[in-house]
């Protein structure tokens, strides 16, 4: 069905069943109950302090009974996240300060750990990447710019065998 095909089976609808449909897609489909339910309750500040958290889990996870878990380092869960909430319409300001602390809290575990897998150094650069052309094409650079390149001051620091592809990428920012 096409969108000009629904809006016109839509407008076709009396209110009451047209109500009817939105409770029956609500109760139905679990992403139609999540975007409601953040449209009208958008607690923006407890998603991203429940994203901030999982996300650092994934490189400082707790330790239970005395035993300490093996850091997972998934990049997948960060961008789990950050896909969910450009879906759900939060703050571009948010999606880029996730986008941005993913980054960051890996550094922090990276120069305390040896890390020897490409794919690490490669994941973080898509991420950067990422982050950089979300935080340009929604016009927020100003905001961001100090971390940005604090983050590729860090990568410097700490040597990481990619560093010529963040320099490339931050040179975008001079032009």
């Amino acid at each position: 069905m096409s969108k000009r095909d629904l809006k016109k089976y839509l407008n076709e609808l009396t209110k009451e069943q047209l109500e009817e449909q939105i409770l029956e897609l609500y109760e139905k489909f679990p992403p139609v109950k999540v975007y409601y339910n953040f449209v009208f309750n958008p607690k923006e500040e407890n998603l991203l302090q429940e994203c901030k958290l999982k996300i650092s889990q994934e490189y400082f996870p707790m330790q239970t009974k005395g035993k300490r878990k093996k850091p997972k380092m998934r990049r997948s869960v960060a961008q789990k996240y950050i896909k969910h909430f450009i879906v759900l319409g939060v703050d571009p300001f948010v999606i880029a300060d996730v986008m941005l602390y993913n980054i960051e809290i890996a550094q922090t575990f990276a120069s305390e750990n040896i890390i020897k897998q490409e794919l690490f150094y490669k994941s973080m650069f898509n991420s950067f990447d990422q982050a950089l052309n979300f935080i340009i094409s929604n016009g927020i650079m100003s905001e961001f710019k100090t971390r940005l390149i604090g983050i590729c001051e860090e990568i410097s620091q700490q040597k990481w065998q990619n560093l010529s592809d963040f320099k490339t990428s931050i040179a975008l920012l001079e032009d």
